[in-house]
């Protein structure tokens, strides 16, 4: 546990962005599985969308959010 004033409030916020995270990333998997399965154009436009908007808050990598739309994109019009 830390002693420093500075590093207890350091942990304090680190916790706090932790679960803030963790929920936008949760919902993110979500909507892409949702968007995997039913393949319409409505849910994988709402699973890009969460993708862009995690990649913009830092959550995920550039690069893994590519990959996922590029994903997304080429089952929509497989199926689609």
């Amino acid at each position: 546990m830390a002693n420093i004033k500075s590093a207890i409030k350091r942990n304090r916020q680190n916790e706090v962005r932790r679960l803030r995270n963790r929920s936008v990333r949760s919902e993110m998997r979500t909507l892409v599985k949702t968007a995997q399965d039913t393949g319409t154009a409505e849910d994988t436009t709402a699973a890009i969308k969460k993708i862009d908007r995690a990649v913009s808050k830092g959550i995920i990598h550039a690069n893994k959010a590519s990959r996922e739309k590029s994903r997304l994109q080429k089952n929509l019009n497989n199926n689609g």
